[in-house]
């Protein structure tokens, strides 16, 4: 599997895992300060980007080993590992899977999988349904919208949604991707990893009371909630993210 990542900054390894149909360039708001104390090493998820786009569907714990393929590459015994969303489960299965691998772990919007999940709020849930009727340009930027807080600015809105469509979904990556979410049934084994749960109490993708279950799963993880923020909290209030997850690493 040819798998694209870029690596910045100096320091302790940690890695980025980003979720459904985003490629490496959405985590732009946040390198920066990460950079500036860690080696901070990020890549395009299979099914998107310039990795490869094999048939779906894929699994969390495949893509788990891409991630674990980037940690080869880049010489990387063991690092720090965040993901989001759909990188958040990657980043749960890999934990589970290669805990010598994994230092610290944080878990940004995401859910623990299986009967315990809090089903995806009713708002994305109609967007999905009514997608497929919407002129694509129209359902995408619908779906920028819904993964801000309400009333985000319209400035915000309108940068991710042109970074969007100069990187849309892969027709045959992105249903192979969603797969791997909606399959993803918890991870088998333990995660012993410290751990850091971060959302948006205004996530209409993710329910925000995922994290209450993941953090019953996960004794002594550490919760934090960024107030009015929706699912792409990282790009709504970048220093906040990068001052909480700094602090957590150490």
């Amino acid at each position: 599997m040819r798998i694209a990542w870029e690596e910045r900054g100096s320091g302790r390894p940690l890695l980025l895992i980003q979720g459904l149909g985003y490629a490496r360039w959405s985590w732009e708001p946040i390198v920066p300060g990460l950079a500036d104390r860690y080696r901070v090493v990020f890549f395009d998820n299979r099914g998107i980007g310039e990795s490869d786009k094999p048939a779906g569907p894929y699994t969390a714990r495949e893509m788990a080993d891409d991630a674990l393929q980037v940690l080869d590459e880049a010489g990387i015994g063991r690092a720090h590992v965040l993901g989001a969303s759909l990188g958040g489960m990657i980043a749960q299965e890999l934990a589970a899977a290669a805990p010598v691998r994994v230092d610290k772990l944080v878990l940004c919007c995401t859910i623990p999988g299986g009967d315990a999940t809090v089903p995806m709020p009713a708002v994305t849930v109609r967007l999905f349904a009514e997608a497929g009727a919407l002129p694509p340009e129209v359902a995408l930027r619908r779906f920028v919208e819904s993964a801000l807080a309400p009333g985000a600015p319209p400035e915000l809105v309108e940068e991710l949604y042109q970074r969007r469509l100069a990187s849309p979904p892969d027709p045959v990556g992105w249903p192979a991707q969603a797969a791997a979410g909606m399959g993803f049934a918890g991870v088998e084994g333990q995660i012993t990893a410290p751990t850091l749960l971060l959302t948006g109490t205004e996530d209409n993708v993710v329910d925000p009371r995922n994290t209450d279950v993941l953090a019953e799963r996960l004794p002594g993880a550490r919760v934090e909630r960024l107030p009015g923020t929706g699912h792409l909290f990282f790009w709504e209030q970048p220093d906040d993210v990068v001052r909480i997850v700094t602090e957590f690493l150490g």
